[in-house]
């Protein structure tokens, strides 16, 4: 508990009477970190007759060995002390046998004592660790958080993406049909078009034929009119003439004009009926 002895005299023979008559004592300057509990239950073992003296199921039901848990502060100071501790340890085993003839009692202490600082340096490195394992748990345990928050939130997004592309792909397969359906509606447009240009392009023909007849209807109407203006020579008015033909030429032009525009409008409705159907 403190690596002192309670019966330690000025002197082996002093030390020696201690032992035997029970004389012990508990020096502050050992003991001063040992609890009350210890120091009772030293006590109690340290007695001369046998009758009173604590049994081992007494010893083992004693607090301070039932005693599961020591406070904080208690457990610093036993680990600041363990060195003190085996150091008086030692000197006490030297004081108590420098003066005896020569054995292995000696060496058994110092090897004794020498276990007993290994055992001190084995628990402060078993605390360490156990303070060690207790952060590294600590930061496993933040790390796990983290890895668990960072997975519902992949997961989330993922959903979210995983949406927002369906419905992508919805529009873009809209968009596709709507194209096919313009491009097939271009298609149509273009084949009545095309139908429309040959129309045109007959219409144009006949137009073309019906003005090279009318060019020769006239022509010979002209001539016609000349013969009879030869003809005609005893006629008192000449101007009758030119007046009579230039009213001819004009309703002859209405005549063939309106008949071509007739004939293009009727093209043009036959071109379209057939495009609606």
């Amino acid at each position: 508990l403190s690596g002192a002895s309670p019966f330690l005299g000025e002197t082996k023979q002093e030390t020696l009477a201690n032992i035997t008559a029970v004389n012990y004592e508990f020096d502050e300057e050992f003991f001063s970190n040992t609890s009350d509990l210890a120091k009772d239950f030293i006590q109690k073992l340290l007695v001369k007759d046998t009758r009173k003296r604590l049994t081992i199921q007494e010893a083992l039901s004693h607090p301070w060995i039932t005693l599961k848990e020591e406070t904080k502060v208690q457990e610093n100071k036993k680990v600041e002390n363990t060195q003190l501790k085996t150091k008086r340890l030692r000197e006490y085993t030297i004081k108590c046998h420098s003066s005896m003839p020569p054995n292995n009692t000696y060496i058994n202490f110092e090897r004794f004592a020498r276990v007993v600082e290994d055992i001190s340096l084995m628990e402060r490195g078993f605390s360490t660790l156990a303070a060690s394992h207790d952060s590294l748990q600590e930061d496993i345990d933040a790390l796990v958080s983290i890895y668990n928050e960072k997975e519902a939130w992949y997961k989330e997004e993922n959903e979210s993406v995983r949406h927002k592309l369906s419905q992508l792909k919805y529009e873009y397969r809209k968009i596709e049909s709507l194209k096919r359906h313009l491009q097939d509606d271009i298609k149509t447009v273009g084949a009545s078009l095309t139908g429309i240009s040959g129309k045109y392009a007959d219409l144009q023909s006949q137009y073309e034929s019906l003005s090279q007849e009318l060019s020769e209807e006239l022509k010979w109407i002209q001539d016609l009119m000349s013969s009879f203006q030869l003809e005609n020579e005893a006629c008192v008015n000449g101007n009758f003439d030119s007046v009579f033909n230039k009213d001819i030429n004009e309703s002859l032009m209405e005549l063939l004009n309106r008949s071509r525009c007739e004939e293009f409008l009727a093209g043009l409705n036959l071109v379209v009926a057939e495009s609606n159907q």
